[in-house]
């Protein structure tokens, strides 16, 4: 029995010198070297105990070493879960124990803190720092260069990813090898990725995007990555001469736009840019194309399901569209109410069927049954149509979700925080549209009768209790939210009223 997706994306490359990754310090790491570390690291996971579907969370910065981390779990079997480097503790506790986690792994300064969440739910913690060092490379540094591969089977589970929705908490999309590898296999040939490729790579890699898709795809097309450890102007500047191809979110866009530099001199040997994960102003879009003779390809995936659509790589790119369905994947517009397929050019729900939408929700059957039916069509709680020449347009959402810069927030737990405040009598919280980000999170407060509530106190709280990327922007006062005949806050009210009134700094 094989491992297929450590076979396709690893294995392949052993004894291979060439470079795979290029580094912010100027260091070279060769495909072989990389396996090297990744066959210690997973010794290192079988000392722990761990064994072939154990799962294994980890909360660390950017490097090629967290890379290896994950290429470790594929090769010994066990279930990866990144978790964003901006959660807090109450948000870690509640990840660690609903995934039954074994092992965490983390930056060394969050080593007390991730100690006392970790060990009374009876998980491990190792320490990995972004230059590498820590007490989990310390213990693979002696460690043999070779794992015996653990035997896996494509429907085997290989990563947890938690998304947040519109009630209740976050969910653990169950994602399969086969859900990964076939949307790798799928992408790498509909972009025309090949082993001449070098990715500038600058994305986050606890996130769908920097890890199953960038790294993925690089990985299959056996191409390399400047892998930098975050977006910086001056880097991504620096760096693009020497790629071929980027993938990033909005804002990456919009800031290398804001400066000079970013000229079609310096994009003129790059064959492709890709955004994703918010959507991507047309004027944008516009501006790039203007600036660079470049046309921004921009797809549509989700934690459940990687990638669905995709603007095609040769043909129409059309700004305000996510494109054509990927080869293998069945897109669908369907009426809310009855499940039906609507007629093209009607709104509806997006459903969409294939081999890379996940097999459920980690232990929650009810909600695995409620948005992924009988016939494997998910239920992604987008709404959109297909204009006249099939391309998707994503014109909303039925839920309350927020993306902003890629990141999904749940509205109802940046709520409770806010109701929580002195004199606060209930909120509602809401995505505007952004130009870097997508969307950004704005909090409407009605006070409690006779006083006025401290704004930069509430945003204090916020701060304290929730990762960076949930912060509200603002905070608006108001006396009343609307509200349906059944007492529900009707927040399509508010985001229609607030998208033109409110503009985010």
């Amino acid at each position: 029995m094989t491992n297929p997706l450590y076979d396709a994306l690893f294995g392949k490359h052993a004894g291979r010198m060439t470079p795979f990754l290029y580094l912010e310090d100027g260091r070279v790491v060769t495909h072989a070297s990389f396996l090297a570390q990744t066959a210690q690291f997973a010794h290192v996971l079988q000392n722990a105990g761990l064994v072939p579907g154990d799962r294994l969370a980890a909360q660390v910065e950017k490097s090629a070493e967290a890379l290896a981390l994950y290429a470790a779990c594929v090769q010994a079997g066990v279930i990866f879960l990144p978790l964003n480097t901006a959660y807090k503790a109450d948000e870690l506790r509640y990840f660690i124990e609903d995934s039954g986690a074994r092992l965490v792994v983390c930056d060394g300064a969050d080593l007390d803190v991730l100690t006392g969440i970790a060990a009374p739910l009876g998980a491990g913690v190792m320490t990995l720092n972004a230059d590498g060092g820590g007490s989990f490379a310390e213990a693979a540094s002696d460690q043999p260069t070779r794992f015996d591969t653990s035997p896996r089977s494509a429907d085997d589970l290989a990563a947890f990813l938690y998304t947040s929705g519109t009630t209740g908490r976050s969910k653990g999309a169950m994602l399969t090898q086969e859900n990964l590898l076939s949307n790798s296999e799928t992408l790498a040939e509909v972009w025309r990725f090949t082993s001449d490729d070098v990715l500038l790579h600058a994305l986050p890699i606890f996130h769908t995007h920097g890890l199953f898709v960038a790294t993925n795809i690089t990985l299959l097309a056996g191409g390399a990555m400047i892998f930098l450890p975050r977006f910086d102007l001056d880097a991504m500047i620096a760096q693009m001469p020497k790629a071929t191809s980027m993938m990033g979110v909005p804002t990456f866009y919009t800031r290398l736009l804001g400066d000079a530099r970013f000229t079609g001199d310096l994009t003129g040997h790059m064959r492709l840019f890709v955004s994703g994960s918010a959507p991507l102003l047309a004027e944008t879009h516009i501006q790039f194309e203007a600036r660079t003779g470049h046309r921004i390809l921009e797809r549509y995936g989700m934690t459940e399901t990687n990638m669905n659509t995709s603007n095609p790589y040769d043909g129409a790119r059309k700004p305000g569209t996510v494109g054509l369905p990927l080869p293998g994947v069945e897109v669908k517009v369907t009426d809310p109410a009855s499940g039906e397929t609507l007629p093209q050019g009607d709104v509806g729900q997006i459903e969409v069927r294939g081999a890379n939408v996940f097999r459920g929700y980690w232990q929650m059957p009810e909600k695995t049954a409620a948005e992924l039916r009988d016939d494997g069509f998910f239920i992604t709680g987008d709404l959109g149509r297909f204009d006249e020449d099939g391309y998707l347009l994503i014109v909303g959402r039925d839920k309350d979700l927020i993306i902003s810069g890629g990141y999904n927030i749940y509205p109802k737990e940046i709520e409770l925080v806010l109701d929580d405040q002195p004199g606060v009598l209930e909120s509602a919280v809401i995505g505007v549209p952004h130009a870097d980000f997508g969307e950004t999170v704005l909090g409407l407060i009605v006070p409690q009768p006779g006083t006025a509530p401290d704004v930069d106190a509430i945003q204090a709280a916020a701060a304290e209790a929730l990762a960076r990327f949930k912060h509200p922007r603002a905070l608006v006062i108001v006396d009343e939210l609307p509200r349906n005949t059944m007492g529900k806050v009707q927040k399509n009210i508010l985001r229609e009223t607030y998208r033109t009134q409110f503009t985010p700094a």
